[in-house]
């Protein structure tokens, strides 16, 4: 069993790796919440779980620890007090039609051991799972027709998002959309009374309670000295700045490299455009080669953030902040415009390398993924016919917690 949060790159051997495994959760998915619940359709929970069950396999068979979510959040919530005090914080989060709902929901939950909780509270709360409670308000006889008390949370196993781990500490952090919000509560969680998993000393970037957006598709620890942040649709400025503060102040990393990505479904985060593969390969989308809108955040002799935007070609400016001699950027879908747009959509460049030159990738990019072999890299797919109808790859299901130093 590996302890304690250590990441210093993208590519360095993956020791320790979070999961969840797809679960009830996506059952709550009609056409009528997909707006809300940041869908576009709906997984076939059958098939979704043996694919993701296989995306853990091929981890596990290449030496890597899975754990996951709710097993680690168990473990932070083992004491009833503490349990009590989560159940009270997640239900603030919820706009219940009355406080009698809440209040029944409370009861509800309150009688549960701490690994049922934690499924429960990421599955939601049906309005069947308490039968003998009748609506006793106009606002709950008029939110009769929906099916559920507290919504499901099926964007869960983009373990990515909620957390990411940095160097030798952990971004907890707040989630641009409402509905996205108690995942990381239950981060929080994992992080303060878990400390099997964060272990005294265990740094923290971003709390889950700053008033900024920040999400960890959008962090990519480039190395020992540099952190990529996109500023995205998902991740705002102000909240870039404030990880860039806790960063450079609190640790050895030397600077924050903002890119400024388009703000659109296609382009979510940064990695849904952009992963490492390798010391000096990329995948990337055409779309952000550049000239490409870039941010440099260090610290100034007295140690105020200093800030010099650029406007480069995203090679010319990897090499550069890098180090390297030169950087190699591998397109996803190749110069094929209809394949580039087509494997982005199904995360072609949502890559997960877990040693230098060898990544996790979805089998249906195979134009991306013959890209790949042919410049060197090994290439671990796994099937995707249902995972991916959730708009994000094995990058975005994953949340490394340790990795082997470069």
């Amino acid at each position: 069993m590996i302890q304690g949060v250590h990441n210093y790159s993208e590519i360095g051997k993956l020791n320790k790796v979070m999961l969840h495994r797809i679960g009830s959760e996506v059952d709550g998915l009609v056409p009528d919440n997909f707006a809300r619940l940041l869908f576009d359709d709906i997984p076939y929970l059958k098939v979704a779980m043996q694919e993701h069950d296989t995306f853990a396999k091929t981890l596990r068979d290449n030496g890597v620890e899975v754990v996951y979510y709710v097993d680690e959040f168990a473990k932070a919530i083992a004491d009833p007090k503490i349990r009590l005090q989560f159940i009270r914080e997640m239900l603030d989060e919820v706009q219940f039609s009355s406080p009698s709902v809440k209040e029944a929901v409370c009861a509800f939950l309150s009688e549960m051991e701490p690994l049922a909780l934690g499924e429960k509270v990421i599955a939601g709360i049906r309005k069947d799972d308490l039968p003998d409670y009748k609506p006793r308000t106009l606002a709950e006889r008029i939110d009769a027709s929906y099916p559920f008390y507290m919504d499901p949370l099926p964007n869960m196993y983009f373990t990515r998002d909620q957390g990411a781990c940095v160097g030798n500490g952990l971004t907890i952090h707040h989630m641009s959309t409402a509905t996205r919000r108690r995942e990381s509560l239950l981060l929080k969680y994992i992080y303060e009374y878990n400390k099997e998993f964060a272990p005294e000393g265990t740094k923290r970037w971003f709390d889950y309670n700053d008033p900024y957006s920040l999400e960890g598709g959008d962090i990519l620890v480039l190395n020992h000295e540099v952190v990529g942040v996109g500023l995205s649709e998902r991740t705002s400025a102000a909240g870039i700045e404030r990880f860039a503060e806790n960063l450079l102040h609190g640790s050895d990393f030397k600077e924050i490299l903002v890119f400024q990505i388009p703000k659109k479904r296609a382009f979510m985060h940064l990695d849904t455009v952009f992963t490492m593969v390798d010391y000096d390969k990329f995948t990337i989308h055409p779309e952000i080669e550049g000239p490409l809108q870039l941010f440099q955040l260090t610290l100034g002799r007295g140690g105020e953030i200093k800030m010099r935007s650029m406007t480069e070609r995203l090679q010319k400016a990897l090499a550069k902040e890098l180090k390297l001699p030169a950087v190699e950027l591998i397109r996803c879908g190749g110069d094929d415009v209809m394949a580039a747009q087509r494997e982005q959509w199904n995360d072609g460049s949502n890559t997960l390398c877990i040693a230098p030159g060898r990544v996790i990738t979805y089998e249906r990019n195979n134009v991306t993924n013959d890209l790949l072999t042919k410049r060197g890299i090994e290439v671990l797919t796994i099937p995707s016919s249902e995972l991916s109808r959730g708009r994000g790859g094995p990058r975005c299901m994953s949340c490394p917690v340790n990795r082997d130093d470069l």
